[in-house]
């Protein structure tokens, strides 16, 4: 690349090859609507919302005028024993726009922070209700939910589990993973129906090894996003929540990439019709331009914990972080959920999001090395077979083929997913997917 005019010897890239991308390196100097700008001035389209971040598309003014305002205002105030107007205010309308009796917002800085918070959260709850002997967590098979110790116990990221597996959780399980690529490789904009009910494990052999009673939570993502954009089985979800309730156990969504519009609705709870004891959120919620989480409880998870004969100066929850409810942040994300609005972008996210599985399905089928493919809400995966001894080769190989056609897609694995912004247009979704195609055959 061209006109790189600073030296790169000190940072080290997250989840990036640091060896291989030194020779080639991939860099942006700005972003507008649905594209970034390179050193050398080529356009490349952000097939991937910045990481499923940004869903209303690049340099939008009324977040920047939102952060600027707020910087003259107020920069920034402690959020301990104090707080400010905008992180009560982005607490409301984030509790308003949440399924249920979701309304209480514990804020924090990514979806990892809010991975662990809800983790904490649902040992304080239980602890404050008389039955702290509940500290099992459950998650599943090839789950994400960030990087702090907690997500990663909960989560079952083979690599993590390979380089920090003594440092993890030990009361931790997992339930299996939710992909049968035998008799559902293709999802066209629906839930599989499967013959089994993928859940008999936890009901017969999970919760019966640790004794329900123990179990504090079961998280899981509505759709695994991370790991390629995975789609549960039909009544997967009301299922769980069916099974948790029975036991007495918090069913905790992390829909840190479902939240905020991806699946055409406010949460994949709403998708999904069903409603979690807590809902961990991130990245859509400020447009990705400052970062921002939280985990949403419902009320009975804080009532319980305001339920103590501690002196009222005692701290109920003993958490928190530095940043939890930033005013710079927090006036962001109130700015990205009236853009949402007013330009009502999650239906639109809805409605470009079975344009994008029509051109998948339509593109990408029959293509050499493809086996399977998978869309539902704003989002679509085309996995590959892998290289014998070289997993991940393949699509890593196609992703450096599309960027440099002017194309960002995103490898996890060997799948290659696009998740556009909710402003993307047919014709963004058209160059996206022929590149891609093109890149495929090339790669043969």
């Amino acid at each position: 690349m061209a006109l790189i005019d600073f030296q790169m010897d000190n940072q080290w890239l997250p989840f990036t090859p640091n060896r291989h991308f030194l020779k080639d390196p991939r860099v942006f100097v700005a972003a507008d609507g649905m594209h970034f700008t390179t050193p050398d001035g080529r356009q490349v389209i952000d097939g991937i919302s910045s990481l499923w971040c940004v869903g209303a598309g690049h340099n939008r003014k009324p977040i920047n005028e939102a952060i600027k305002q707020q910087l003259d205002t107020l920069d920034y105030s402690t959020a301990f024993q104090v707080s400010n107007d905008k992180a009560f205010r982005a607490a409301q309308m984030i509790a308003d726009m949440a399924p249920g009796d979701l309304n209480k917002v514990l804020f924090c800085n990514s979806g990892s922070e809010a991975a662990d918070t809800s983790m904490k959260v649902a040992l304080a709850y239980h602890r404050a209700r008389g039955e702290g002997h509940r500290n099992v967590f459950i998650g599943r098979e090839r789950g994400y939910h960030g990087v702090g110790f907690g997500g990663m116990s909960v989560g079952g990221i083979p690599a993590n589990r390979k380089v920090y597996g003594t440092a993890l959780l030990p009361r931790v399980d997992h339930m299996r993973f939710i992909h049968d690529p035998v008799n559902h490789a293709y999802i066209h904009n629906e839930e599989p129906v499967w013959a089994e009910d993928p859940l008999l494990e936890l009901e017969q052999r999970i919760l019966p090894l640790h004794d329900p009673s123990n179990v504090a939570a079961v998280i899981v993502e509505p759709i695994a996003g991370s790991s390629g954009w995975y789609i549960p089985p039909k009544g997967y979800l009301k299922r769980l929540r069916e099974i948790c309730d029975k036991h007495g156990i918090l069913l905790i969504f992390d829909e840190v990439i479902t939240g905020f519009g991806r699946m055409g609705t406010n949460f994949g709870a709403d998708w999904y019709g069903v409603v979690p004891d807590m809902l961990n959120f991130a990245k859509c919620v400020t447009n990705g331009v400052i970062p921002l989480g939280g985990v949403i409880c419902r009320d009975k998870l804080y009532d319980q914990m305001m339920k103590t004969d501690a002196p009222e100066h005692v701290v109920e929850f003993f958490h928190g972080y530095t940043y939890s409810g930033h005013p710079v942040a927090c006036a962001a994300a109130i700015a990205t959920l009236e853009l949402f609005q007013r330009e009502q972008l999650f239906a639109r996210a809805g409605e470009m999001g079975k344009v994008l599985g029509d051109a998948f399905h339509s593109t990408f089928k029959g293509l050499p090395n493809v086996i399977g493919i998978r869309s539902l809400g704003c989002a679509a995966a085309v996995e590959f077979a892998p290289i014998a001894g070289l997993p991940g080769k393949r699509a890593y190989d196609i992703f450096l083929d599309c960027f440099k056609q002017g194309t960002l897609v995103r490898p996890a694995g060997d799948v290659l997913v696009i998740a556009p912004p909710f402003i993307v247009e047919r014709e963004h979704i058209d160059r996206m997917v022929n590149t891609l195609a093109d890149a495929i055959r090339r790669h043969a």
